[in-house]
């Protein structure tokens, strides 16, 4: 009787722990970008959290960034839980470092895996300074889970010969699912999820499929070149019209907003460093002191400017050590252009905008007629045409003398310098607009 007791007892546990096991499943679809890496450090926390036994990764990409391919690994390697890649058709390139990373490969019949040789976007091969950092990810990630180093290599270098390969080896190596099985590459072929639980021997486990979520959509939306820039130019714009304004406005918050979210996003893609962060708030500050505390501009605000650039600069890219020749020239025309389009929004916005309908209802643009009951001092009204002297710097508002009268007066954007001879070009209301006399 004892011993039926022990084995119904012995049963249940079984049959206990059988129910109890927990799958994680993730998606590494479409092209990779540092968007992705959250989400996949995000699952393999989950998984580890939660005691599952196993992380299966659904791959099917033709590849994408290579730092961004390094962040996955990484997290792969580094993973408590086992880590499975499903290879859902292909893992090319960036892709085959992502499915190498795994413990183990499966396969469905018909896919590949390969190709690895950094390219730029226009399908260019690197310098050989990439390639090596590449075969470099390859061979140690083959050699953690051991695969065969020498393959792993040759898909990043077609010099590299593997004589019991069919194909030419002057090609770069793309395997496919029958010939990474033979070459111990992959672990065997499959043809769906739950083939892939049974050969693993979790049948019945719960699945967990993962998908990313809002805030992960949101930081891989912010990172899209497009989206960076306009936030760059919001956050520039907005500097600018506060500093050109007097109190603080709408621009101004909308800017800081801006450069909050384009800093934040590129620090939680492992883009930026506090250090980036800290330069370019220096980069502020030496550009507010030179406009509002020292005469003219020169070397404090020229620095100022250059760390603001060095710091977006960096906030753009990796680490300069592993980042490639097509990243940083993205990231360098990416900033340019930015540069570019922000100096022609600003240059309208000061020479266009004060003229048009929707701007005139923020100021008063024209004399409103006396019978009003409002209307500009006659001293004031009678003053254009006159010349003056600044008695304090116009950056662009300050104080001129006129007939020994002091004026508080606003150029139409320029800044002038104390002691400069000026004209007064209109008033506007109580505004009196002066320009720098030649």
């Amino acid at each position: 009787m004892k011993k039926y007791f022990l084995l119904v007892w012995f049963a249940f546990i079984l049959t206990s722990n059988i129910f109890a096991q927990v799958i994680y499943v993730g998606n590494i679809e479409g092209e990779i970008d540092l968007g992705i890496a959250p989400y996949v450090k995000r699952v393999i926390r989950e998984a580890e959290e939660n005691k599952a036994q196993a992380i299966i990764f659904r791959i099917n990409t033709f590849g994408g960034r290579v730092d961004a391919a390094t962040q996955i690994k990484d997290a792969i390697l580094n993973s408590k839980v086992k880590t499975i890649a499903f290879i859902d058709k292909r893992a090319i390139s960036a892709g085959a470092l992502i499915a190498l990373s795994c413990e183990k490969i499966i396969m469905v019949p018909g896919a590949s895996m390969g190709a690895s040789t950094v390219v730029d976007q226009e399908g260019k091969k690197q310098s050989e300074k990439y390639q090596s950092y590449m075969r470099s990810e390859m061979r140690a990630t083959a050699e953690k889970n051991g695969r065969r180093t020498d393959i792993a290599q040759a898909m990043v270098d077609e010099s590299i010969v593997i004589r019991d390969l069919k194909d030419d080896s002057t090609k770069l190596v793309t395997l496919t699912a029958e010939e990474a099985v033979k070459f111990k590459m992959a672990d065997t072929i499959l043809t769906s999820l739950q083939e892939v639980k049974d050969y693993f021997g979790f049948s019945y486990a719960e699945t967990r499929s993962i998908s990313s979520n809002w805030a992960e959509d949101v930081v891989r939306f912010l990172s899209n070149p497009i989206v960076s820039s306009l936030l760059i130019m919001i956050g520039l714009i907005g500097l600018f019209t506060e500093i050109k304004t007097p109190g603080w406005g709408l621009a101004g918050t909308a800017g800081l907003i801006a450069l909050t979210l384009f800093f934040g996003t590129s620090y939680i893609l492992e883009l930026a460093t506090i250090w980036e962060i800290i330069i370019f708030i220096m980069g502020v500050i030496l550009l507010i002191v030179e406009i509002f505390v020292i005469p003219g501009f020169g070397i404090t605000g020229i620095l100022g400017i250059i760390l603001m650039m060095v710091a977006l600069f960096f906030g753009l890219i990796t680490d300069i050590d592993i980042a490639t020749t097509n990243a940083i020239s993205i990231a360098i025309i990416q900033l340019a252009s930015t540069f570019v389009l922000t100096a022609i929004v600003i240059y309208f916005i000061w020479k266009f905008l004060p003229k048009s309908q929707t701007f005139n209802k923020l100021i008063l643009d024209e004399n409103l007629k006396s019978k009003s009951g409002y209307t500009a001092k006659p001293e004031i009204e009678n003053l254009v045409g006159k010349v003056g002297k600044s008695i304090t710097d116009l950056r662009p508002a300050g104080s001129i003398l006129i007939d020994n009268q002091r004026i508080d007066v606003v150029t139409e954007g320029d800044y002038i310098e104390k002691d400069n001879d000026v004209i007064v070009k209109k008033v506007e209301g109580s505004k009196v607009i002066v320009i720098k006399k030649k």
